[in-house]
């Protein structure tokens, strides 16, 4: 999986370079997000603006950094999500548990 990672003042970024957040690749997500966490990150915020398509597997990812960051005392937050995401996450109800942003500069300001 194509991730990029960036530190931004006390931020982590996470920019997910890909057009699928799927069964193939979310593993990749969910192991760097819980990394992260274990390696002391209190702050993460997930970039999604290149991912046009998420499923189940990919929310789990989500869900399990979200979890993770629970657990460490953390943030997760998420920013940029396409119309099609987006509407995964309402009808999933997840849009009423993480907090969502349109672009990672307003998610910044936030930390």
């Amino acid at each position: 999986m194509n991730l990029l990672t960036e530190k931004k003042n006390e931020v982590t970024i996470i920019f997910v370079r890909e057009e699928r957040l799927d069964a193939h690749n979310s593993g990749d997500l969910k192991a760097e997000l819980a990394a992260l966490f274990e390696g002391k990150e209190k702050n993460i915020l997930v970039d999604l603006k290149d991912v046009r398509f998420i499923d189940s597997s990919g929310l789990g990812a989500l869900v399990s950094g979200f979890k993770n960051a629970i657990s460490h005392q953390g943030n997760l937050k998420l920013s940029g999500l396409q119309p099609q995401v987006k509407s995964m996450f309402e009808l999933t109800r997840l849009h009423r548990v993480f907090e969502i942003f349109s672009s990672s500069e307003e998610a910044l300001d936030t930390f």
